[in-house]
């Protein structure tokens, strides 16, 4: 399934619906990436100063991989 990502609030509805879809706790999660689980509050919650690198070990770390397209460009 694809999921387009325009912003933070993007990732977090992704986040959640995996961890939920695992049967996972935002604690396993947290656990999981060696984060604690307000940050995963956060990313789930859209906050938009979360950590890039962090959010991409969180997403690794729940089997969801980034994709980047480029609107509009013929190669």
């Amino acid at each position: 399934m694809a999921y387009t990502i325009r912003e933070t609030h993007d990732i977090g509805k992704v986040v959640r619906a995996r961890r939920k879809a695992l049967g996972y706790s935002q604690a396993r999660v947290a656990d999981l990436c060696g984060t604690g689980t307000r940050f995963i509050s956060d990313l789930e919650n859209g906050k938009a100063t979360i950590e890039l690198g962090k959010a991409l070990s969180v997403l690794s770390a729940l089997g969801v991989d980034i994709e980047a397209s480029i609107r509009g460009e013929h190669l």
